[in-house]
């Protein structure tokens, strides 16, 4: 996408002004999303975004900007711009590129350059709805959403890289809305990967749009939820978004090395139930997290990050490795070439254990299942969390009772890994969105059903 002379050329001159690592990172963004109100369609926007993004690295202060034009002399001009109050006599000296294409896993076939498709997609989303209304004359309204990504990206740096790679994303959900005249409540069903539109094979709208209605349903009848200490019961896939929030942001270097996480310090030591054993990992064949680079040019990993309740390992990118002394781990995300990288998340989750779920139900006699979750809010070094659940039930002595809405789940990451007792074998992944400092990037959560032994729950019962 960019002339290889021009990248070496921008990258020299960054080293002859005295920068200690000079990068250019290259992107070439397609996207087309596809949004429906119940039968008709509200909006279809297509597009293409180009940019080339310049980071410059004196010890550890890092300077960034982008543009839009690939000449040389537009290059060159930023970096003057970005050293000028950091210019020094050369320090290092650039190697030479060694040109290479990432591997790619994936296999995606019905890509975004090829077609949009728009027409297959729209009738996908119509066939849901029409699944979800089917289910009961309770259900008002859906809105749904179809959304593909083609990304090419290409990264030179002052180390000798020169690499290639092409990342094709998908996502389809449809939101239910029931509606008994007084109250209104939702539902949602979402899929999505690392894949081209082919992914519609495996996709099935009539699945998709009843599972949509039921939850709004079981949401629409649901009590008032009761509050305080007690047990809860976490559902599988989304559940993960606990562990990703308040944990696994407190273990990417991004925080660690300003020692702004509670974990900084930890490695080596134990900081949850032995039960628990945490990945994160980017290599996980058509997953929507996946990477077959990060957007730093590094082959990605699995990384283990708590074995047997044991913290072994965090997340690091260039510049956290070298604040840290952490082995980097392939992680330096971003969400566009508007963005410098920094360490963050790609397919995150609790490995599956052995319990069974009858087992963690019967061993509550007065708490929650939380069988599907929403978002919350972090605060950011504590890992404090207050989380929506989306899906709920009152437990009684051993047996689930009735729905529950209006339930929290407010806690600690720190605090929370200490408290899993029980870990299922029924894992599942699920798809999001997370933002940093780096901007917002795909990522994967997961787990299978855990239980919690003592958490506080927010109610209004």
């Amino acid at each position: 996408m960019l002339d290889t002379r021009v990248a070496q050329s921008t990258i020299d001159h960054a080293i002859a002004l005295g920068a200690d690592f000079a990068e250019v990172f290259v992107e070439r963004n397609q996207v087309n999303n596809i949004a429906t109100v119940s039968n008709q369609v509200r909006d279809i926007a297509s597009g293409i975004d180009f940019g080339v993004g310049v980071r410059l690295a004196y010890g550890a202060k890092v300077l960034y900007g982008y543009t839009n034009r690939t000449d040389a002399e537009e290059l060159r001009r930023i970096v003057s711009e970005l050293a000028a109050k950091d210019r020094r006599d050369p320090a290092v000296s650039a190697q030479a590129f060694d040109f290479r294409t990432a591997a790619d896993i994936h296999g995606a076939q019905r890509t975004l350059s090829k077609d949009s498709e728009v027409r297959d997609k729209v009738d996908y989303l119509f066939a849901a709805d029409r699944a979800a209304r089917a289910a009961s004359n309770l259900i008002s309204q859906t809105q749904g959403a179809c959304g593909q990504r083609e990304q090419a990206v290409e990264v030179f740096n002052s180390d000798g890289v020169h690499i290639r790679d092409t990342r094709h994303y998908i996502r389809a959900r449809l939101q239910a809305v029931a509606s008994n005249g007084s109250d209104q409540a939702t539902g949602m069903q979402t899929d999505g990967g690392l894949l081209g539109w082919e992914i519609v094979e495996t996709l099935d709208p009539k699945a998709c749009g009843a599972e949509a209605a039921r939850q709004a349903l079981v949401n629409l009848s649901a009590k008032p939820c009761p509050s305080g200490r007690m047990p809860v019961v976490i559902g599988n896939g989304f559940g993960g978004v606990i562990f990703h929030e308040a944990c696994g942001h407190l273990l990417e270097t991004t925080s660690v090395a300003k020692k702004a996480s509670v974990f900084h310090d930890k490695q080596g030591q134990m900081i949850a139930n032995p039960v628990v054993n945490a990945v994160d990992d980017g290599t996980l064949e058509r997953e929507w997290g996946s990477i077959n680079i990060d957007d730093e040019g590094m082959p990605t990993e699995r990384t283990q990050l708590i074995k047997d309740g044991k913290l072994v390992s965090f997340l690091a990118d260039r510049l956290g490795a070298e604040q840290t002394g952490l082995p980097r781990t392939g992680s330096g995300r971003r969400q566009s070439y508007r963005f410098a990288p920094a360490s963050r998340m790609r397919n995150t989750f609790i490995e599956p254990g052995t319990a069974s779920f009858d087992d963690m139900i019967a061993s509550i006699d007065r708490g929650v299942y939380a069988s599907h979750m929403g978002g919350g809010s972090v605060q950011p070094g504590t890992g404090e969390f207050n989380f929506a659940v989306t899906e709920g039930y009152y437990v009684e002595d051993g047996k689930i009772r009735h729905p529950v809405k209006a339930a929290t789940l407010i806690s600690t990451g720190p605090d929370v890994l200490k408290q899993i007792s029980m870990v299922g074998s029924d894992f599942a992944l699920a798809t999001g969105m997370c933002g940093s400092v780096s901007g917002m990037v795909p990522t994967t959560v997961g787990q299978a059903t855990l239980k919690v032994d003592d958490i506080l729950v927010g109610g209004n019962a």
